[in-house]
């Protein structure tokens, strides 16, 4: 192989490898990933879930978003993009199989020091906001 395609090559396998991905405890004990940066892909990305609500309150980032029973903060990875205005989005990593009735969804609650965010930064959520 040429060097130039073995470089193209090993860029392609790499690529997912070099993505940051940073993985943080909760103080309930459930793993967070927080990917920092945005990963690009050629595949084309499934929709971004829509979230019922976000507000920020005592230090942390609350989302609301749709449950079976079993959704934890934990079941989502959250990507943090830094560009001067932080972009935050939430994407479902696990499905909730579990069958309650959980007609208010549940509110997760990520902290400003898990997302690596400091107090008064602006924050754009891509994720779409269904309203009440």
């Amino acid at each position: 192989m040429a060097p130039v395609i073995k470089l193209v090559a090993a860029a392609a396998i790499l690529s997912p490898l070099l993505a940051g991905c940073v993985v943080y405890e909760s103080t309930g004990g459930d793993e967070i990933a927080v990917r920092l940066g945005s990963q690009t892909t050629t595949a084309q990305a499934a929709p971004l879930e829509s979230l019922r609500g976000v507000r920020f309150d005592g230090g942390a980032l609350v989302v609301k978003v749709d449950s079976n029973g079993c959704t934890q903060a934990s079941d989502f990875a959250v990507e943090v993009a830094d560009g001067g205005t932080v972009e935050l989005t939430f994407t479902r990593e696990n499905q909730d199989l579990c069958k309650a009735l959980v007609p208010d969804g549940v509110e997760l609650r990520w902290t400003y020091e898990e997302l690596g965010l400091g107090a008064g930064k602006a924050v754009v959520v891509r994720n779409p906001v269904r309203l009440p």
